[in-house]
């Protein structure tokens, strides 16, 4: 499969049509699920009346990644951009129903299979996605290492990924980090990893959720035991883009289809406005 293709023709009809003038985005870890769980995945996003756009994070590599981009396409996306990595290792896809996708260099150049960018059009108006999967921890033998290197690459690339485009820009993905203030607090995680999240916010992006829900927990991820965290983000510009809806939704976890919650965001999309 390219990395870039529309498949089928007619494709199933979704369960909403989609929106001509709002973003309809959602997140979802697809926990490098086999064969049989990716059909269940791309099933239950067919059917999600926000999931015009899909970022899929944690792709696994073998039978169940092809599985999982069969699937998307007989469920209505009929544009995917899902680069390959040269290595076996996790990756990130993105999905479309209906709006074609341009794929565009992201400037990430460390374990860039896990970092895709798109541009498309919404609402008349050109709008720039990237998805990003961060890397975990890691053996012991190499702890934090990939980790590391992948958000100094992110980092570096953010301010690039912004100035040399002027519309408005999404990105969002597992970003296996929790934000400054994370209730409860974790000392496990490092001050180099909440630099790595404030990044976004120093590019001028604006957390989603916290801007929807500045108290609430929302945790994404459950430990053993039971303890919550906050690793999946959306960061988006506000010009011309106003959040309407910002949530974790729990029914992937719930039906066992993800050990994650996907994430549901809808912004309006507003055009450009001509100077005068």
């Amino acid at each position: 499969m390219n990395p870039q293709q529309s498949l089928f023709p007619n494709p199933p009809t979704p369960v909403a049509p989609t929106s001509t003038t709002e973003l309809r985005l959602v997140t979802f870890n697809a926990q490098h699920a086999a064969p049989d769980r990716a059909r269940r995945q791309a099933a239950w996003l067919g059917q999600q009346p926000d999931a015009d756009l899909v970022v899929l994070t944690e792709v696994g590599h073998g039978p169940g990644r092809h599985a999982l981009l069969d699937a998307l396409a007989q469920h209505g996306y009929t544009h995917l951009h899902a680069p390959r990595p040269d290595q076996p290792d996790y990756s990130t896809v993105i999905a479309s129903r209906h709006t074609p996708l341009e794929p565009v260099p992201a400037g990430i150049d460390v374990l860039a299979h896990r970092a895709p960018a798109v541009d498309l059009w919404v609402g008349g108006q050109r709008l720039r996605l990237v998805g990003l999967y961060v890397p975990s921890r890691g053996p012991a033998a190499r702890r934090n290492e990939n980790k590391r290197a992948f958000q100094h690459a992110v980092t570096r690339a953010l301010p690039g990924v912004l100035a040399g485009f002027d519309g408005p820009v999404v990105v969002t993905g597992d970003l296996n980090v929790v934000e400054p203030g994370h209730v409860p607090h974790y000392p496990v995680f490092g001050r180099w990893e909440h630099d790595f999240y404030r990044s976004f916010t120093d590019a001028g992006l604006t957390d989603a959720y916290r801007t929807l829900h500045p108290d609430a927990p929302g945790h994404s991820w459950y430990g053993r035991g039971g303890n919550g965290y906050r690793f999946d983000h959306t960061f988006l510009t506000t010009d011309r883009l106003d959040l309407t809806r910002c949530d974790y939704v729990h029914a992937p976890r719930h039906h066992g289809l993800s050990d994650h919650a996907a994430m549901a965001v809808a912004a309006v999309v507003a055009p450009r406005q001509l100077q005068p």
